[in-house]
C-alpha cells in the first residue's frame, strides 16, 4: 500500500456513534454557554454530527473530524472562507456527498448507517440551495405544489392551498401564476424557500442562499428568512457570508476553517470576542 493512501486510510478510523442518552448529556454540557438556545432538562440535539470526514478523490480531505450538534429550534449559521468546508458538510448532512468516515444522527437516527432510505431522509430535511432549482414550465405555485403532491402525496386541492399560503408567506402571493423566468432572481429564491417550507421539514438547511443575488435582491430572501428563524420554530442551518444576519438571527455561530470548526458560541461573543485568531482575523477582515 502506498504511504500517502496508509496514511488516508488511519485519518478515517474512527470511534463508534455515542449512545443516544450518553450524546445528549456530552452536547448539553459543551453546548450550554455556546447557544441562545433555551435548553430543556433531556433534550436530544436533532442533528448530530461525530467525527465527519469527507475526502474527494480519496486525496484531497475537505473536513477533517468534524463535531457538531444542533438543538430542536435552534438556527446556526456556518461562517468561514470559501474551500472551508461549510457547503459540504451541509450537502453530507442529506446524503448529497457521502461522508467518507463518521456519524450523522437525524433524532439519534444515524443516516450514515448502510441502508438509509435517502428519499424518506430527505422529506425531513429542507434545502435551498444557491441555484434556485425551480422547473421552467411550471408557475411559482406549481413549483411549490410539485413535492407535496408527488413525495408527500397530498391531493391536489390541498397542496394547492398550502403552496398559496407559503407563497403568501414570502410575499409573492401576486406571483402565484409567474413562471420563473418572469420573476427576478430574489423572487425565485423565495419561492424556492416556499416550496421547501411547504414540505414541513423537521430542519432547513440553507447553502449560501443569497450568494447568486445581486446585492438589491438580498434583503428581500434575509427578510424571509429572518421571519421564519423568529417565527416558525423550525431548526435552520445556514451557510452565508451575510454577517449582519448572522449576528441578528442566529442562535449560534460556528467558524470553520481548513475542513474543521474552529470556534463556535453565541452572536456576541464571536463577533465581539473571538477566542481564535483565525476566527478574528476573518472577522475583521469582512467588517
Amino acid at each position: 500500500m502506498p504511504k500517502h493512501q496508509k496514511h488516508t486510510l488511519e485519518i478515517h478510523k474512527v470511534p463508534d456513534a455515542l449512545p443516544a442518552d450518553e450524546a445528549a448529556r456530552t452536547a448539553y454540557a459543551h453546548d450550554l454557554n455556546l447557544s441562545h438556545h433555551h435548553f430543556v432538562e433531556g433534550e436530544h440535539p436533532i442533528v448530530r454530527i461525530e467525527h465527519l470526514n469527507k475526502t474527494f478523490d480519496g486525496e484531497t480531505q475537505v473536513l477533517r473530524d468534524v463535531n457538531l450538534d444542533v438543538w430542536p429550534g435552534e438556527v446556526v449559521v456556518v461562517l468561514g472562507p470559501s474551500g472551508s468546508g461549510k457547503s459540504t458538510m451541509l450537502r453530507c448532512i442529506n446524503l448529497l456527498e457521502t461522508p467518507t468516515a463518521g456519524h450523522i444522527l437525524i433524532e439519534d437516527k444515524e443516516i450514515t448507517a448502510h441502508g438509509t432510505d435517502v428519499n424518506k431522509l430527505r422529506q425531513n430535511l429542507g434545502m435551498v440551495f444557491q441555484q434556485f432549482n425551480l422547473f421552467p414550465h411550471l408557475t411559482a405555485k406549481e413549483n411549490v405544489m410539485i413535492g407535496q403532491t408527488k413525495v408527500l402525496k397530498k391531493p391536489k386541492a390541498e397542496a394547492e392551498k398550502e403552496a398559496l399560503k407559503q407563497l403568501e408567506a414570502v410575499g409573492l402571493a401576486d406571483r402565484a401564476d409567474f413562471k420563473p423566468a418572469q420573476l427576478s432572481g430574489g423572487q425565485q429564491q423565495r419561492v424556492a424557500i416556499a416550496r421547501a417550507v411547504a414540505m414541513h421539514p423537521d430542519v432547513m438547511l440553507f447553502d449560501e442562499p443569497t450568494s447568486a443575488l445581486d446585492p438589491e435582491l438580498v434583503r428581500g430572501v434575509l427578510d424571509v428568512m429572518r421571519d421564519l428563524a423568529e417565527n416558525s420554530g423550525m431548526t435552520m442551518i445556514v451557510v452565508t457570508h451575510e454577517m449582519g444576519f448572522a449576528r441578528e438571527v442566529a442562535d449560534r455561530v460556528v467558524f470553520m476553517e481548513g475542513g474543521v470548526v474552529v470556534e463556535q458560541g453565541k452572536p456576541e461573543d464571536v463577533f465581539d470576542h473571538p477566542q481564535n485568531e483565525r476566527t478574528a482575523a476573518f472577522i475583521g477582515n469582512i467588517k
